[in-house]
């Protein structure tokens, strides 16, 4: 039994983690032992506990929860990226929300994290042209999470959405790795035009609360947006946006904004 316990450290150390704060999370508090065992112990894969979580929480009477458990591990069986962006948002959210202190919560707890993931499996759907699946997906999602992002939109991997009240992500909205954003966010158009109309996000990128990136516009890599901010025109690389609409109010202060998760502004001269 050690033996094997090594090996699947080895194999996948995040995994491991997982299941060990499980057993020390029915320890501490038994009356959660029903839910860690179903959610966590009773699996032989991470994507398996995954797959088990995201249909338990998009299961309705319109859909059992059996429908998209088979769905769900579909997906994960023939598209492998669909696990290793899981654990890099995994990782993600541990590193840069202060109040994330294991790796089981995120999984189990933060809906951020799930519908994250939720979205990912209603992006293959529409990747493999079952859009109408995609779709019931992604209102699913909405309903359950309070976050509306459309199947076809591209999300990198190492995603962290914090608090993930009202954020919208539009059609052709881009977002690249490492990309942290907050509550309220709104990747979306300017109005009925068609076709290519969403942000293009850069890798590194942190998004303030409530703000609102509007238009086929591309936002630099490591850049920061400040809270509450109307950005309606392109960011270069590794600057600070703010206002409405927003401006240029100096350099983005350290090389990894969306790891540092630094939001205070300085005074910057006009």
């Amino acid at each position: 039994m050690a033996k094997r316990k090594e090996q699947v450290a080895r194999i996948d150390p995040v995994w491991s983690q997982i299941t060990e704060e499980a057993g020390a999370a029915i320890v501490v508090e038994p009356l959660l032992g029903g839910l860690v065992h179903s959610s966590i112990l009773h699996h032989r894969s991470f994507e398996r506990a995954l797959s088990f979580r995201i249909s338990l929480k998009l299961a309705s009477p319109e859909m059992s929860e059996q429908i998209l458990r088979e769905i769900s591990d579909e997906a994960f069986a023939n598209a492998p990226e669909l696990g290793r962006a899981a654990r890099a948002d995994l990782v993600a959210v541990y590193e840069r929300d202060p109040a994330c202190h294991r790796l089981l919560q995120p999984l189990l707890f933060f809906k951020g994290y799930q519908a994250v993931q939720a979205y990912r499996l209603g992006h293959w759907l529409w990747r493999q042209g079952r859009q109408d699946l995609a779709y019931f997906i992604q209102a699913r999602v909405s309903e359950v999470f309070g976050i509306d992002i459309h199947p076809a939109a591209r999300i990198g991997q190492g995603i962290m959405i914090d608090h993930a009240h009202s954020i919208v992500i539009g059609e052709t909205a881009v977002v690249g790795d490492n990309v942290s954003m907050l509550h309220s966010v709104t990747l979306g158009g300017t109005g009925k035009e068609d076709h290519d109309r969403h942000p293009k996000i850069g890798d590194g990128v942190l998004i303030g609360a409530g703000a609102k990136v509007l238009g086929n516009i591309h936002i630099g890599h490591c850049s920061r947006i400040a809270a509450g901010s109307v950005v309606l025109e392109d960011v270069p690389p590794m600057k600070t946006v703010a206002g409405v609409p927003a401006r240029i109010v100096g350099e983005a202060g350290c090389s990894q904004p969306s790891i540092m998760m630094n939001h205070l502004l300085k005074t910057f001269p006009e």
